[in-house]
Order: C-alpha cells, then structure tokens, then sequence
C-alpha cells in the first residue's frame, strides 16, 4: 500500500492508482478529462484563509505545516477515507495543481497520512 503525491499537470498514469485532487480550487487550464480523476476531495484541502495566507510562499513553509496539520485533526473524516481507499485500491495518488512540488499541501497530507498510519502500526 502506498499514497504518492503528483502534479494534476502531469499525465495520468496507471501505476497512479486511486487519484484524488486535495485543493480547493479545481487546477487552471486542465480539462476533466485530462486530470482522469477517481474524487475530488476539497474538504481535506487547507482552508481558504491558510491557502491565502500561505500563498506558495517557501518562506511561510513550516507555519504553513503547522497549521494545516492543526486543521486536519478536524477532518479525520477524511483522512480515514483516504487510509480506507488505500487499503482497498493499493495505491492512492494525491493531486494537486501548485507549481512547487516540495511546498504544498499534498505533501503535507501525505506526510501526516503516512505518520497516522505508523501510529496504528498498519503498513
């Protein structure tokens, strides 16, 4: 089992998996299609005002970490669906549409996805 994280600008591909778009906002420019999602899961997305304020800014970075990682402890929900998705499909993919691939939120949520998951002892 195994979640990774990818660009919704990149083509889908089927070592992907179970693909989940984590933002807000739908990505610019990209088709329906040409994503080829499984679910669009913008509740587990930062909230409008951290998205804003963090702004893709590497400067704001570990703040940013900080406080996505308090907002996701209200959207266990969530992230449990993402575990449980894992589990049946094998291989779930997060997307998401920033330009910088070390600084955003799928990174974030896959980070604490994959700490959940060593607290449980699963994986």
């Amino acid at each position: 089992m195994m979640i990774k994280i990818k660009r919704a600008y990149q083509p889908p591909e089927e070592e992907d998996g179970f693909r989940i778009l984590v933002d807000r906002l739908w990505p610019r420019g990209v088709s329906k299609d040409k994503v080829k999602l499984d679910l669009w899961l913008k509740e587990v997305a930062p909230s409008n005002e951290l998205r804003k304020w963090f702004g893709h800014d590497p400067e704001k970075w570990s703040e940013f970490q900080k406080r996505y990682s308090a907002e996701l402890k209200d959207k266990r929900i969530f992230l449990s669906k993402i575990k449980d998705l894992e589990k049946e499909k094998g291989t779930v993919t997060l997307i998401y549409s920033a330009k910088d691939e070390e600084h955003n939120d799928a990174v974030v949520l896959r980070d604490k996805l994959q700490i959940e998951e060593g607290k449980n002892g699963s994986g």
